[in-house]
């Protein structure tokens, strides 16, 4: 994960001075606000191949539990927003399981972005394609099924990793998109515009494969 600035600022420094008061209380009232988009992380992330055997709640317990354990230290020298933070620790857990599980990655997503070279589990194309059908038979008609996802997975296949990473970020995940960026070590503005060229990438992707054609 690349450190950068803290974003906002005066945002930041009253979440620092909340868990400076308030300690683990405080840290688990930020923990619960932040827990729907770290569960998005882990639904995410976690390899499929994993998921069945693992409880997104338990591996937010484990993240929380670390995130006790390291608060004084994030606290002496906040690296960056506790959102971020996180995630971090979140990913940690996320990587410790496939590592106890066999669960191989090839972690290629960090080969082009210009961040530190700190492992994290990757976003996962099987969970792309499949969370990207279900958005599509949400809103309009799509083609269903298995075909629908082997269309989509050997889209999301032809991407290079950065853009499966931003597409996960910022549509799935739900990154605005300062935070994507600093978790991905781009400006704001290479950030924002990665995010369009990889949405335009993917429907150049799907165009010419087989069966009915949707925009995701």
């Amino acid at each position: 994960m690349g450190v950068g600035p803290l974003g906002d600022s005066g945002v930041e420094e009253e979440v620092l001075a909340r868990l400076r008061r308030g300690g683990q209380a405080a840290l688990a009232s930020e923990f619960m606000r932040h827990r729907p988009r770290l569960h998005r992380m882990v639904q995410m992330r976690l390899d499929h191949r994993a998921a069945g055997q693992v409880d997104p709640s338990d591996v937010l317990q484990e993240a929380f539990f670390e995130a006790v354990r390291q608060l004084d230290q994030y606290l002496a020298h906040p690296p960056m927003p506790l959102f971020l933070w996180l995630r971090y620790l979140t990913g940690q857990r996320i990587l410790a399981i496939h590592r106890r599980l066999g669960v191989d990655q090839k972690q290629d997503s960090c080969q082009e972005v210009p961040m530190e070279s700190v492992p994290r589990p990757e976003a996962d194309s099987v969970s792309l394609s499949r969370r990207l059908a279900d958005q599509l038979r949400r809103t309009g008609p799509a083609a269903g099924g298995e075909e629908l996802y082997a269309r989509l997975e050997q889209a999301i296949a032809q991407l290079a990793p950065l853009d499966r990473e931003i597409l996960a970020l910022r549509h799935f995940e739900q990154l605005n998109n300062q935070e994507a960026a600093e978790e991905l070590g781009l400006s704001p503005a290479a950030a924002s515009r990665r995010y369009v060229q990889a949405l335009q990438k993917l429907r150049e992707a799907m165009a010419p494969l087989p069966g009915p054609q949707s925009e995701p």
